[in-house]
């Protein structure tokens, strides 16, 4: 199993290569210092930071309960970068996004899962399904599966969309035990059969000095707002989790019902 380290590396972006014109956000792929490619998420787009924080915690929490995730950077990107960049949209998208941002390893020759020619375990769906209900990921679905097949191996990629209770934090005590109704459309939902015996198994791995441990990746100016201090909204993170996690009986008897629905 990997194990997660301490802090995550740090790249500088040295050449915006082209642009991944896929949904509203324009990430991209970018060449960094470490003469790697990655696949560029910005600060400045819609979602702002809030898309780069779900992108660490659901990445590192599939990370940690052994999946294959693409390595989770930060990328500095410097005030002069992209002053040549033709296209007026990408322009102002780099000089929104000046600092911090986030950045995954490319995975290069990877292609896109495609449940029709790739069926996964039951052990495997069960566990991705799980996954995406503790972390309410909305993005598995058959049209946007959000996973890859590299190497012969499935890579779980873009978790920007999950945790979407952080754009209204008023209610997050009553969204953390919620059943995750999306769950429905889950590219993998249909061979999802042990989600009981996943429950039991990843509950052991997520402990709560893991979680504070993830959660503590997040940079501290990526938090901080007029509402709450970094420190708070960091704790919010932490709740949610948990509580989530002590209520996952909620989430697993919707997958169940969702799955007796559709098949």
């Amino acid at each position: 199993m990997t194990t997660l380290t301490s802090a995550l590396r740090t790249v500088n972006v040295t050449r915006y290569v082209t642009p991944l014109r896929e949904g509203g956000s324009l990430p991209a792929i970018a060449e960094a210092d470490d003469d790697f490619l990655y696949v560029l998420k910005f600060r400045g787009a819609g979602q702002g930071t809030k898309a780069l924080i779900a992108e660490i915690i659901g990445g590192e929490l599939a990370r940690t309960l052994g999946f294959k995730v693409p390595e989770i950077v930060f990328a500095n990107l410097d005030t002069a970068f992209g002053r040549t960049e033709p296209d007026e949209e990408i322009q102002d998208l780099l000089k929104a996004s000046v600092g911090l941002n986030l950045a995954l390893h490319y995975l290069s020759g990877a292609i896109t899962f495609d449940a029709v020619v790739t069926r996964p375990s039951a052990l495997l769906a069960s566990q991705i399904v799980w996954l995406d209900c503790l972390i309410t990921n909305v993005d598995r679905t058959p049209r946007n599966t959000n996973m890859l097949m590299w190497h012969k191996e499935l890579w779980l990629i873009d978790h920007g969309a999950a945790l979407y209770f952080h754009h209204s934090w008023d209610n997050w005590q009553e969204q953390a035990t919620r059943p995750f109704v999306q769950i429905k459309d889950h590219v993998l939902l249909p061979w999802a059969t042990e989600l009981d015996a996943v429950d039991v198994q990843f509950k052991t791995i997520l402990t709560k000095d893991k979680i504070r441990e993830i959660v503590g990746l997040i940079p501290d100016e990526w938090l901080d707002d007029e509402t709450l201090t970094a420190a708070e909204k960091r704790e919010v993170y932490i709740r949610f989790l948990l509580t989530r996690l002590a209520a996952s009986a909620i989430f697993i008897e919707e997958a169940k019902n969702a799955r007796e629905k559709r098949f």
